[in-house]
Formats: C-alpha cells, sequence, structure tokens
C-alpha cells in the first residue's frame, strides 16, 4: 500500500507543488547558503533535566526564534558529529541517514521567511521556497493551529529508497524509526533551550508536501512546531 503512495505521490505532486516546487540550481550553479551559528556543545541543563521537564505545548509567545536557537535544534535533529557526514546526532540503520530536515521560518531574527532546507555537513540553510507557508502548514494539518502560532516550525521528511537499497522492505520499519530518533533530539533541545514544541504527525501527506515544496521523492514524517512559552 504504501508503495501505491508514493507512486501517486510522485504523479500528483508536481501538479500539488505548482509554483512552489523546490528547485534544483541550474547545472554548474551552486545554491546561496545561508551559514548558522555553530552549535553549542555544553549546555547548562541536563539530559536528565531535560527529559523530566518535556511537555508538548501548542500555543507560543509572538517573540521570535534567535537563529541560534534554529541552528541548534536542527543540528539536534541531524548535526553531524564526526570526520564523516554518516556520523549524525541520531542513529541511522546502516548510518544510510534517509532523513531530510527543514524549517518553515516565519519569525527568526536575521532569517527571511521561507522554507528552508537544513544541509548537515556544511550546516547551512538553503532556501527551498520563500514566504511564510505557515497557514499552507497548518491547513495541511488538518486545520491544527499550532504551526500556524509558531514562529518556525521544523518538518522531518524521509527519501526511502537510501535505506531501502540495502535493506529492502526493512525500511519501512527502520526509517519512521531514524525520524523518531531524530524528533526526540530536536524535542529535548528545544526544552533545554527553554522553547516549547509540539510532535505532529496528523496531516494530509500530499498537501504538506506540496506547502513545503519538497521533491516527489521525499515523504513527509514530523511536524514540531516551536516557540517561547506562552504568557
Amino acid at each position: 500500500m504504501r508503495n501505491v503512495y508514493r507512486l501517486l505521490i510522485a504523479v500528483l505532486a508536481p501538479v500539488l507543488l505548482g509554483t512552489a516546487a523546490y528547485s534544483q540550481p541550474a547545472a554548474g550553479h551552486a545554491p546561496a547558503l545561508i551559514q548558522l551559528p555553530a552549535p553549542e556543545l555544553d549546555g547548562s541543563v541536563s539530559l536528565e533535566r531535560a527529559l523530566a521537564s518535556r511537555r508538548s505545548a501548542r500555543t507560543y509567545a509572538t517573540e521570535p526564534l534567535s537563529l541560534a536557537d534554529v541552528a541548534q535544534l536542527l543540528w539536534a535533529a541531524q548535526g553531524v558529529t564526526g570526520s564523516s557526514a554518516r556520523f549524525r546526532t541520531a542513529p541511522s540503520a546502516g548510518a544510510l541517514c534517509p532523513l531530510e530536515v527543514y524549517v518553515v521560518a516565519a519569525n527568526v531574527g536575521g532569517l527571511e521567511p521561507g522554507v528552508y532546507r537544513y544541509r548537515p555537513v556544511e550546516h547551512a540553510l538553503e532556501l527551498a521556497v520563500a514566504g511564510d507557508r505557515r497557514s499552507l502548514v497548518s491547513t495541511a494539518a488538518l486545520g491544527q493551529k499550532a504551526p500556524a502560532a509558531a514562529p518556525a516550525v521544523f518538518a522531518i521528511a524521509a527519501v526511502y529508497s537510501r535505506t531501502s537499497g540495502k535493506y529492502g522492505e526493512r525500511a519501512e520499519r527502520y526509517v519512521p524509526m531514524d525520524a523518531g530518533h531524530s524528533a526526540e533530539n530536536l524535542l529535548l533541545q528545544a526544552t533545554a533551550r527553554g522553547l516549547d514544541c509540539v510532535p505532529m504527525g496528523a496531516f494530509d501527506d500530499a498537501e504538506l508536501q506540496a506547502a513545503l515544496g519538497l521533491p516527489a521523492e521525499e515523504e513527509p514524517l514530523y511536524l514540531i512546531p516551536v516557540g517561547h512559552p506562552a504568557p
């Protein structure tokens, strides 16, 4: 059934995406990257405290996130931690790294509104779609309000073929496990930085793919709105 779904997505995505489709740079032209602040490796909140404090929250203050906040959360989800790009903050079956992490930025200091792809090797952002896409993400999320209210929404998508090439049908289990590892890292890092967030899996896959401008082969698995605690 999942294979049928992916075939439908591959056919319908170009129509759904329209002008919002992610466009690869022209041959010979490297995409412009936004370098992120270096991640902090020694925080002031222990892992145990973050585990005890983590709660899901769907309302947020109007205060913007800092670029350092965004950088730290992206690094926690899929940052490179060794001499090879295969060494990440989150484990991956066979170190095949099928995940792609995006941030839907709307109220982030030093960052224009848009959907940005995280580039782990460079610890940088690449613009995928310009403009504030939160309302579209909220609609795709079955009308849930948290994505529209948060200053930034993180999205985790997956390219199943990266894992299935080695593990075959077992990728159907391994890839969601990878996504869970990555999402939990992000949630705990947000908690450690005094931020509120909520993991979300209720959304229309095709609509969310269109809202984020994902390539046809990338399947969305998670949404995580993040913001400062509401008063």
